[in-house]
């Protein structure tokens, strides 16, 4: 631990006489992240990024990732406060980060109070606003273009393992997630967080907390969009009890984010694209690098297979097309 205690003092975060209790943090593949406890009584959350993540299938990035979340987290922090944890210090060169610390007992994750049955329409709502707040207050700023420059980095973070691996599984579809890619890739319009996923949000007393921008990239907020929906699709597998409760959360999402991003794009074009990431994306996480590890059984990778595939190639252009699409087969015998 001598990094890590050279870091919170050598930043003027902590002083060199107060004592510290590390503890690591599970959850995430892609960094090692810290809480630690101090003598004069704070928390601290300490995080730095790897090189190699932590994932069945060899997976590279690059850690300069971990200054761009820090520079992501102030802007965050600046646009809506308490939106993301409090960024307190930042080290490039050794490649850390210290944030606020927010207790588990009164910011749940998510992800997990959905996977517990727990779904709250308002809450989905409250994270569409919030992200399309952000979208909108980085929407075609150029100085946030320059510094975000980080399209290299996005490439081997998301498109790659996520459409192009899709796409090696599946060569039929391989021509068609490439120029969904190269899109993707070419559109650039405001400041993306790149992993807008229940298990990155914690559901706060003032609303939701956004954690790991790792990702973030100038470029197109259409991916935030899919990628977070996808994850209220997906959870319909393990919950289908709650399939009814999370098409209303889809939804609410839809509508809150809309309501934001009219201020920097027609929905149209804007939705357009989201609807045609949302079924790569479904099936990128049954068949890409990073599969999601609630869904076991072959046979429900089938049937997000079955959906996704066909949605593929038809290439949807409104979001509840996907989502019709896919609440079929959770509808009850009759309905």
């Amino acid at each position: 631990m001598n990094e890590l205690d050279d870091f919170l003092t050598g930043t003027g975060l902590v002083a060199a006489n107060i004592g510290r209790q590390w503890t690591p943090l599970t959850g995430g593949i892609s960094s090692d992240i810290w809480r630690v406890d101090l003598s004069d009584g704070r928390s601290l959350c300490v995080k730095r990024a790897l090189p190699k993540l932590k994932v069945a299938v060899e997976w590279w990035a690059p850690v300069s990732r971990n200054a761009f979340e820090w520079a992501w987290m102030r802007f965050a922090a600046g646009v809506v406060p308490g939106a993301v944890p409090t960024p307190l210090a930042c080290d490039q060169r050794a490649g850390l980060f210290a944030m606020e610390f927010l207790p588990p007992h009164d910011h749940p994750q998510w992800k997990q109070q959905l996977l517990d049955g727990r779904v709250e329409p308002a809450t989905a709502a409250a994270v569409g606003d919030t992200v399309g707040a952000l979208h909108a207050a980085s929407a075609q700023h150029a100085d946030l273009e320059r510094a975000f420059d980080t399209g290299q980095s996005f490439h081997a973070i998301r498109l790659e393992p996520y459409l192009l691996a899709a796409g090696r599984r599946h060569p039929a579809l391989a021509q068609r997630l490439e120029a969904l890619v190269k899109r993707t890739a070419a559109t650039r319009i405001a400041l993306v967080h790149g992993d807008v996923s229940p298990k990155n949000i914690l559901v706060g007393p003032k609303g939701p907390v956004m954690l790991d921008a790792e990702c973030a990239w100038y470029g197109d907020p259409a991916f935030d969009v899919a990628f977070c929906l996808n994850h209220l699709l997906l959870k319909c597998l393990p919950r289908p009890r709650e399939a009814g409760a999370l098409r209303r959360a889809f939804d609410a999402f839809v509508a809150a984010y809309f309501a934001r991003a009219a201020a920097f794009e027609p929905r149209q074009a804007l939705e357009a694209r989201a609807a045609r990431l949302l079924p790569a994306l479904l099936l990128a996480r049954i068949d890409g690098k990073s599969p999601v590890e609630y869904v076991t059984e072959e046979g429900d990778r089938e049937r997000v297979r079955s959906v996704a595939v066909p949605l593929i190639r038809s290439a949807p252009t409104r979001l509840a097309e996907v989502a019709d699409c896919w609440h079929v087969q959770f509808q009850p015998p009759g309905a």
